[in-house]
């Protein structure tokens, strides 16, 4: 009975650990490994070429750029009774190019695809950072371990861009997501106490190479 009722209480958790990675994986069906966030336009510009400078790239982006942002709407999205439609007007308002823009609102349609296809509801049109954060609500995992895998994700496509562009090998991408673990970690804890007073970016190369990207007469990614 005692064993029973034990795993009573671990099998919720551990099926919601299952669906935040199935969710959050980078083989998760949305078309994220289309964009790049403006690091095609500076593989482009010889500003990334190896794994020293892919990894300063990534983690500016992490602590001053899109990881961060994204992460405080995600963890706004989460919260009981957040005003969904005033948090997507302000996403998109803080977006620094079409580009982006554009990604955050057709990853986050396909994503809300694929959330409809597994659950028989259909979620909010949202940008992807808040559809991920309605998504994950019911899941009994907290905030700071859903930013990790979130975070986790955003490095991993990021590397990915560089490991096919540069071109960098697969196991060199390897080495600078596994450098950046500890950093992902502690970013994760320091964004789940922020709020929407918190946003607030400063990435100039990342933001003014996302503008870029939108002129490049060959390009491989969508943003």
């Amino acid at each position: 009975m005692a064993m029973a009722a034990r795993w009573a209480m671990i099998m919720p958790i551990e099926a919601d650990r299952l669906r935040l990675t199935q969710l959050l994986s980078p083989a998760f069906p949305i078309g994220a490994f289309a964009h790049s966030q403006g690091l095609e336009a500076a593989i482009a510009a010889r500003q990334v070429t190896d794994e020293s400078s892919l990894r300063d790239w990534v983690e500016a982006v992490i602590l001053h750029g899109s990881g961060r942002m994204d992460a405080t709407f995600l963890i706004a999205a989460r919260a009981p009774g957040a005003d969904l439609p005033a948090l997507a007007d302000l996403a998109r308002a803080y977006m620094p190019s079409q580009g982006r823009a554009r990604e955050a609102d057709e990853l986050g349609r396909a994503f809300g695809t694929q959330i409809a296809a597994i659950t028989g509801e259909e979620p909010p049109l949202l940008p992807l950072p808040l559809a991920v954060g309605v998504a994950t609500r019911k899941l009994a995992i907290g905030d700071a371990e859903v930013l990790a895998l979130w975070l986790q994700g955003l490095a991993a496509q990021l590397i990915s861009v560089a490991v096919r562009f540069v071109p960098l090998g697969q196991s060199a991408g390897q080495r600078v997501l596994a450098g950046l673990g500890p950093l992902i970690v502690q970013a994760a804890a320091d964004y789940a106490r922020l709020g929407p007073d918190d946003l607030g970016s400063c990435t100039l190369g990342a933001d003014m190479a996302s503008m870029v990207q939108e002129t490049l007469e060959v390009r491989i990614f969508r943003s």
